[in-house]
């Protein structure tokens, strides 16, 4: 499948879920990587005004998840999340937040991932780690 195909699979798939609530949509995929894109408006901030911490973490594992069934074999099993984590190393208040997700590691039953959320300056606002795991169906 071609890239505009694997996105728009991607996009696709996200119609009535948390991604369409949070408008994230799925920018950019390579050979190790897959990028999902969402907008930091009022929609996704804390009441102070900032992006909320917890908004970040659904658009890290929405993109960790969604590479899963991407690089992964998803005909045999199922994948499911069993941790994340996250560090927040910046504010921001509007724009948007880029999130790439790429292997840490890849084994037959649990991966790891790491998933970084940068601004348009491509600076770091957070840092992510997903655990998933691959059930034989």
């Amino acid at each position: 499948m071609d890239k505009e195909k694997i996105l728009e699979r991607c996009n696709q798939i996200c119609k009535n879920t948390l991604m369409e609530t949070l408008d994230i949509t799925f920018v950019d995929v390579g050979d190790d990587f897959l990028t999902a894109q969402m907008p930091v408006n009022s929609r996704v901030h804390q009441p102070d005004g900032v992006l909320h911490g917890g908004a970040s973490v659904a658009l890290a594992e929405s993109v960790g998840s969604a590479a899963s069934y991407l690089f992964l074999d998803t005909d045999s099993y199922a994948i499911r999340g069993l941790e994340i984590s996250a560090n927040h190393t910046r504010s921001k208040v509007d724009g948007y937040v880029l999130a790439t997700a790429r292997f840490l590691h890849k084994g037959r039953t649990t991966q790891l991932w790491e998933i970084r959320i940068t601004d348009e300056k491509d600076q770091l606002i957070s840092i992510c780690k997903l655990t998933t795991i691959a059930l034989k169906k």
